[in-house]
């Protein structure tokens, strides 16, 4: 009976599916409410240059990966994908991507090399890269004139500015391994180390290594001193600054909004001797896509220019991951310029699909950290060692 029901969910999911299949001669694209409209309006332009229709079709972001899985198992679903890069590992290894191959080397410099190389695995790239998410230092430039370059400087800054409700530095790290990522990774820590062709190694994994023990102890550093108070996640630290009661902030660029919404007089930089993650958004083409052909003339001769990145960029405001659209953006936006120049020293967040045995392990290390529970090195060197056993399984 068991077998049978699971059989009915299978075959309705497939059926469902074929309503969301592509058929040759008309582009398909998947995409989240965010992207679908401003997709939507491109297809329209693109259509009536190319004389290709296009069709998007609207889904919630944390359903397209596993809905696209499913239905390309059955040879279904759409011929474009708009997601993230940590989905790459996990496509590409099943077969599910084809890989973009009509970028020259001189469209190819035109990228931040984080956003290109979050797309990559195996050594070839299965993604047209167009926004970035990444962490820098926001600074009320009614406290803060010149930001601190050095997590000293930063510290020290933090502290003599704290005082009476005060607080020099709003950081929700607590329970958060992206957001201490940028420390720990930037005193000499790292996820997964790479093998000689330069994919990931998910057996050399450097989170209890003594860069990683370092940043981590800075982190601890800034909660004993009273910087950051216990329990302090992200949005008591966005409160914080958009109050006007914090001077600085690390936090993304989806909280500039807020921060002009509040009036905050407000800069970017670059986190002080911090190597945070990017996450990349972009295009992926299906490989069971019956319109190979389309779709690559779709994102090279279309998508891939300043033009429409830009439309692209108004429509989704991450940081453009082509740096002469970021150079068009900062004109109206800028603010973005600490964001791009944060881009010269990140990692892009780890593809491969033994990432997802590193969250828990990392957020429990944080934790009893933080608290005084355990020591970081003691702390870190456990969450390895659990990483190490979930990946083994």
């Amino acid at each position: 009976m068991k077998r049978l029901v699971v059989l009915t969910v299978v075959i309705l999911a497939l059926l469902t599916m074929g309503v969301f299949a592509a058929t040759p001669g008309q582009l398909l694209i998947w995409a989240d409410s965010t992207r679908a409209p401003i997709l939507t309006q491109l297809g329209n332009e693109f259509q009536a240059v190319y004389g290709i229709p296009v069709k998007v079709v609207e889904m919630n972001f944390g359903d397209i990966e596993n809905k696209f899985i499913t239905a390309a198992a059955a040879n279904e679903g759409p011929d474009i994908i708009v997601g993230a890069n940590d989905w790459v590992g996990q496509l590409a290894a099943d077969g599910l991507l084809t890989p973009v191959t009509f970028l020259s080397s001189d469209q190819l410099n035109q990228f931040a090399p984080s956003s290109l190389q979050a797309f990559s695995y195996g050594g070839k790239l299965y993604g047209l890269p167009y926004g970035i998410d990444v962490l820098g230092l926001f600074y009320n430039k009614d406290y803060v004139t010149n930001p601190p370059t050095t997590p000293d400087q930063l510290f020290t800054m933090a502290q003599q500015m704290t005082s009476g409700g005060f607080y020099g530095l709003a950081y929700g790290v607590y329970g958060n391994p992206y957001f201490s990522a940028p420390f720990v990774q930037g005193f000499g820590g790292y996820v997964f180390g790479t093998n000689p062709d330069g994919s990931l190694n998910p057996n050399d994994i450097g989170l209890a290594n003594s860069g990683a023990v370092a940043g981590l102890n800075y982190i601890v550093k800034l909660f004993t001193s009273g910087i950051i108070p216990q329990g302090e996640d992200n949005n008591t630290a966005d409160n914080l600054f958009t109050s006007g009661k914090a001077a600085m902030l690390i936090d993304g660029e989806w909280e500039v909004p807020a921060i002009q919404q509040a009036g905050i007089n407000f800069g970017v930089a670059p986190i002080p001797g911090g190597k945070p993650f990017v996450g990349v958004q972009g295009f992926m083409i299906s490989s069971k896509s019956p319109n190979q052909i389309q779709a690559m003339e779709f994102m090279s001769d279309y998508i891939n220019t300043p033009d429409t990145m830009y439309k692209i960029w108004q429509a989704d405001p991450r940081i453009p991951a082509r740096y002469d659209v970021a150079a068009k953006a900062e004109a109206v936006a800028p603010w973005l310029k600490g964001f791009v120049d944060a881009l010269s020293n990140t990692t892009p967040m780890p593809n491969i699909p033994q990432m997802a045995s590193v969250w828990n392990a990392w957020t429990n290390a944080i934790n009893l950290a933080v608290s005084g529970k355990e020591s970081s090195q003691a702390a870190l060197t456990t969450a390895v060692q659990q990483i190490q056993q979930a990946i083994s399984k």
